[in-house]
């Protein structure tokens, strides 16, 4: 079954605790946390004091996705702060093994990004070191964009690279009851929804209706 992982960067900010408890109890499996500069992304969002307070929100893991350059310096912030998972973009970063290691060192499961113009293969010599993978099928710096059709063979390339690993391919961009099937045909296990959670009333119904459409629609 495809996980799904809301991103609290489409929530109302103004109650983001509840928005939190809310996507929990709909049924949730990760809480996306979408982390950007306003340098290596044309945004600016969550630090780690954020973090610190609305992890005292929810027990599901947390899924920081660090839009940031240089991240290397703040992997312990992070960490520190209820991170579960922390993915860096692979564009941002000039050691990413080193990276990865860090983030391992750190009790936490190591991922990293691809932008819509990276391709698979940067990630040859560091699968080992990899528990996830995340796919931007848009790009990164905004909710609200357009799925980017062409990075499907992207996912099944990588879904070939992981074979037996256990590795958790993610995809983020645009994923919502009429894209996802043909994500989870591609090889995703884990697909980040914004828009498509958020911009609704009733979390639950959606959140049922975005694992149904990825088993029928795969």
């Amino acid at each position: 079954m495809v996980k799904i992982a809301p991103s609290i960067l489409a929530s109302d900010f103004s109650r983001l605790g509840e928005e939190i408890a809310a996507i929990d109890a709909a049924g949730c499996d990760y809480i996306h946390v979408d982390v950007m500069d306003g340098h290596f992304v044309p945004n600016l969002t969550f630090g780690p004091p954020v973090i610190e307070m609305i992890r005292k929100t929810t027990k599901k893991p947390f899924d920081v996705h660090l839009m940031i350059d240089p991240a290397q310096p703040h992997l312990e912030s992070y960490a520190k702060a209820g991170a579960d998972i922390i993915t860096v973009h692979v564009e941002a970063d000039r050691h990413l093994d080193r990276s990865l290691q860090m983030i391992r060192d750190l009790g936490c499961k190591a991922g990293a990004s691809l932008n819509p113009g990276t391709p698979e293969t940067v990630l040859d010599y560091v699968m080992d070191e990899l528990d996830l993978i995340l796919v931007m099928t848009v790009n990164p710096g905004f909710g609200g964009q357009s799925f980017i059709e062409a990075q499907l063979p992207k996912i099944e390339r990588l879904r070939a690279m992981i074979g037996d690993r256990p590795i958790e391919l993610e995809v983020d961009g645009g994923v919502n009851v009429e894209t996802i099937g043909r994500v989870a045909a591609a090889g995703a296990d884990v697909v980040v929804a914004g828009s498509a959670v958020f911009m609704g009333d009733d979390y639950q119904a959606t959140i049922a209706a975005l694992r149904n459409a990825a088993k029928t629609n795969s």
